[in-house]
Order: C-alpha cells, then sequence, then structure tokens
C-alpha cells in the first residue's frame, strides 16, 4: 500500500487527508497522473514529497509498496 498525505488547498480538494492506494509497483508520475483523473487538480499547485524528501514531479521516481507521498501546498517563508 502507498499511503498518499494531502495537506491546503489539496486536501480540500480531495476532501480528505490521506488514503491508502493498492499498488505494487506504479511510478510517481502514473501516480499523480492518475490522482488528477481522480480529483482534477487542474488549477492547483502543489510540490511532491516521497517519504518526508521533495521530489520533482517530472523525474521518473518509481515509488515502494511502503512509501508515503505528500502532496503540499506552496511555502511561504521569511
Amino acid at each position: 500500500m502507498i499511503e498518499i498525505k494531502y495537506f491546503g488547498a489539496v486536501a480540500e480538494k480531495t476532501k480528505c487527508e490521506f488514503e491508502k492506494l493498492s499498488f505494487s509497483e506504479v511510478s510517481l508520475q502514473k501516480l499523480l497522473q492518475d490522482l488528477e483523473e481522480k480529483y482534477a487538480f487542474e488549477s492547483l499547485t502543489f510540490s511532491v514529497a516521497v517519504n518526508q524528501k521533495i521530489v520533482s514531479k517530472t523525474k521518473e521516481y518509481q515509488l515502494q509498496t511502503s512509501d508515503v507521498v505528500a502532496l503540499l501546498p506552496p511555502f511561504a517563508g521569511g
């Protein structure tokens, strides 16, 4: 199971804070594509973290069954 955590506007759009999906192997790009089709994220801006490390949404990244993927809102800081 891959756990997906949602924060900020992404959580508002999905109407949940997390979900677990059953995949044996899946790429990050395929997972994001499936979530886009399910939730229509078209206007949302978010970063992606895998196991608490920010990763590029465009980089080829193979997820493992124990991974935790987080969709994070833009950060403001100072």
